[in-house]
């Protein structure tokens, strides 16, 4: 297998999934705005979504798919269904009783999460009643992640790329068409997230039973591969539930500001995943599963070179977004979200929270390729370490910024503190000899240092005045911003060629 080609493919995927996100995200400013109702919607969103990353996505895939890789390599693949059987059992009745839990708790999980709705009484029962309607979503998400980590194993990377596309679809359809039906019209939103949910995990069943992965109930707690996974589980959610805190607390503080500032981090955090996920997300995904045969193949050699080529490779590519985050900040959100109840204040808002999000995307980005490093040889506690340190430094950057940046400082807090994150990992790789960077890495910065100062340059002329995006029309700024883009990613691309890069230097076979 092709390793940047399956990169390609799980890039394209998400890039359809992320457009779609853009356009679903366009359609909500459009009909909703940034207000309270929006403000109350994003709290509820977040809290299931923070729990699926917590149980599913997260900590669950961290220590499920190492071990089932280790069962497909060492003991075949009739042992690995059976252990898949016995996972998806467990995994599906712990999350189906956190889901009615949460329901029925909703009341007091706002009170704890945006205390400072409790001063509105009405914008507190909306976002209770909003929360129970998607508290669901954790259950479907937790069986689609399994789902995933099973289908990716096997190479089957597509699909579970893909799948994100349907709640946005189910976004987008319930915001135009189903909303006049609710009072208030948010409940649409809600409902859209339920329903996104059950689609996605409809769209595994078939590609897991093309490989006979696809799993039957079967409640086995003492099993060993079950009990390794729990055993690895545990730290695992404390290390991704330390990230999930640190927005929560976020949220938190941003419960106290202007109204308003909740959904200003959420457009700008929006467009932070846009490259987050194209790149972050993709090569861990289709990294995590080669470091894993690595280890289990005890081939150190290969699992550091798969390190050094996924490093090179996020450097060459966010980099750029992050420059172009921050210096097209206002043309972006202008072009996408400056329509209908989406004020230009409101751009100039979400523009600070983007700029200082956009400090740490190169980190964050790291953290996806340098956090498999340590979870492939199943040793999440180092990186839970590392997180708890993270968070108590988020905190404190937090206080410090918050009075004077008001949200952009939440949102700048983040950034550094994923780029501590990120040096932590890489300086604890180093230490224990898992990672040896190969030669000319010098010669390698200074490259893209210089293509950086040009791409900067080509941006900073043909964007103009920031003020100048929020007077044209959407048409014209779209066009605009098209020109902008590809000036400046021709820019870029071509002074790498000129400097010796080419593709076929990045083009890596899996172990």
């Amino acid at each position: 297998m092709n390793l940047l080609r399956a990169l390609a493919t799980v890039s394209s995927m998400t890039l359809i999934s992320r457009i779609l996100g853009f356009a679903r995200d366009f359609v909500i400013a459009r009909a909703f705005g940034a207000g309270a109702a929006t403000d109350a919607f994003f709290v509820a969103f977040r809290l299931p979504n923070l729990l699926r990353r917590m149980f599913a996505e997260g900590a669950f895939s961290q220590a499920f798919v190492p071990i089932l890789a280790e069962y497909k390599n060492r003991r075949g693949e009739t042992e690995a269904q059976q252990l898949v059987s016995k996972v998806a059992t467990l995994l599906g009745l712990i999350v189906l009783l956190i889901s009615i839990i949460g329901a029925f708790a909703a009341p007091l999980i706002i009170y704890v999460s945006a205390p400072g709705f409790s001063a509105d009484a009405d914008k507190f029962a909306l976002t209770v009643e909003l929360t129970r309607i998607t508290f669901p979503y954790i259950f479907f998400m937790s069986l689609v992640a399994l789902s995933g980590g099973v289908l990716n194993t096997w190479s089957r990377f597509a699909i579970p790329a893909f799948t994100p596309v349907l709640l946005n679809i189910s976004f987008i359809a319930m915001a135009l068409f189903a909303a006049p039906l609710f009072d208030p019209p948010v409940l649409a939103l809600a409902w859209a997230v339920f329903l996104g949910g059950a689609l996605q995990l409809i769209l595994q069943l078939r590609p897991l039973a093309r490989i006979s992965m696809l799993p039957r109930f079967r409640l086995d707690t003492k099993d060993p591969g079950v009990r390794r996974i729990l055993y690895l589980m545990a730290p695992a959610i404390l290390g991704v539930s330390v990230s999930q805190i640190s927005l929560l607390i976020n949220t938190i503080f941003a419960s106290f500001l202007a109204s308003g500032s909740v959904s200003w981090l959420y457009f700008a955090d929006r467009l932070m995943e846009f490259p987050a996920g194209l790149l972050g997300v993709a090569l861990g995904t289709i990294l995590l599963p080669s470091l894993s045969k690595c280890h289990a193949d005890e081939d150190p050699t290969q699992f550091s070179e798969l390190l050094d080529w996924g490093l090179r490779l996020t450097l060459m590519l966010t980099l750029p977004a992050a420059l172009a985050l921050a210096m097209l900040a206002v043309p972006l959100i202008a072009t996408l979200f400056h329509y209908g109840a989406f004020s230009a204040t409101d751009v100039f808002h979400t523009r600070s929270a983007l700029i200082a999000y956009s400090v740490g995307l190169t980190g964050m980005i790291l953290v996806k390729v340098l956090a498999p490093g340590f979870y492939a040889r199943q040793d999440i506690r180092t990186p839970v370490k590392i997180a708890l340190v993270t968070l108590a430094a988020t905190q404190l950057m937090n206080l410090a910024f918050i009075g004077p940046l008001k949200h952009a400082g939440l949102a700048l807090s983040i950034g550094v503190a994923a780029c501590l994150n990120a040096g932590l990992l890489y300086r604890g790789l180093r230490r224990r000899g898992v990672f040896m960077p190969r030669p000319g890495w010098g010669m390698f910065a200074l490259k893209l240092l210089i293509a950086l100062v040009a791409l900067g340059g080509v941006m900073w002329f043909a964007k103009g005045t920031d003020l100048s995006w929020t007077a044209e029309g959407g048409w014209a700024r779209a066009i605009r911003l098209s020109l902008v883009v590809l000036a400046g990613m021709a820019t870029y691309f071509v002074t790498l060629f000129v400097l010796g890069f080419r593709p076929r230097d990045f083009s890596r076979r899996a172990a």
